[in-house]
């Protein structure tokens, strides 16, 4: 009995000793492994959080811009979303013939902005400005052909827009159309510059405003950046480029 009793006794201490250590083991663990649970109010927080960084750093770095129409083929496509540089003219530089912009048509292509209703114009600007909804209607995409203090005219004699007297290789327009089946020849004031779409004939551009205020010149002002990339789909992610200098 002597031996025994000794050996109940450990018999009994060594499980509480090691529930105690398990116990312990799992409780720690539970805190630092698992951690908190990611609550739907957590997510809610962290969705917003993001959404307003995506917002902030398209309206002052770089937008996706849903190209909505045909006017730019075979450049860009309908439902490309183009990836607009916003710093490329914020610290002096000008837009230069060929790049591709995206501009507020407001007082040149367009007589004012129309009104809407106030919450839907706010949440239609915010889905655009994320490049899933189509951009407002005073938001146009066009190819830089003149600016300031330029002589541009078509066609010349080999049927051609000219600028300052040379002629302009336009390897980016459709294959079916013509520099332009309408006659015209400006000289673009200083600050503002003379746009064109690279489907000549599914644009309405600069000559499309001709003989209205403003004569269809664009302000450089109104230039809300430069078209570098297609960003989407990814089969046609490449650069846009510029087509002339």
């Amino acid at each position: 009995m002597d031996t025994e009793a000794p050996h109940t006794q450990r018999g009994h201490s060594s499980p509480e000793k090691g529930d105690g250590r398990s116990r312990f083991a799992l409780s720690r663990g539970g805190r630092t492994a698992g951690g908190p649970p990611l609550t739907w109010r957590r997510a809610g927080v962290l969705g917003v959080i993001c959404t307003v960084f995506l917002l902030l750093f398209s309206n002052f770095v770089v937008q996706p811009f849903l190209i909505p129409s045909r006017s730019m083929e075979p450049t860009l496509q309908v439902g490309d979303r183009v990836l607009v540089n916003k710093l490329a003219y914020r610290f002096g530089e000008q837009p230069r013939r060929g790049d591709v912009v995206v501009f507020d048509g407001t007082g040149s292509f367009v007589r004012e902005r129309p009104e809407g209703n106030p919450i839907g114009t706010v949440l239609h600007g915010a889905a655009s400005a994320l490049g899933l909804a189509e951009p407002s209607d005073t938001d146009f995409v066009k190819r830089v052909v003149g600016v300031g203090g330029d002589d541009v005219v078509c066609c010349d004699a080999g049927g051609r827009v000219a600028v300052n007297g040379v002629p302009l290789a336009e390897p980016y327009l459709h294959p079916a159309d013509a520099p332009s089946a309408v006659p015209f020849r400006i000289v673009v004031p200083l600050g503002t510059l003379w746009v064109m779409g690279d489907h000549r004939s599914q644009s309405r551009d600069s000559r499309d405003h001709l003989g209205e205020p403003g004569g269809g010149m664009v302000p450089v002002e109104k230039v809300i950046g430069r078209a570098d990339w297609i960003g989407w789909p990814l089969s046609r992610w490449e650069s846009v480029g510029g087509g002339h200098g």
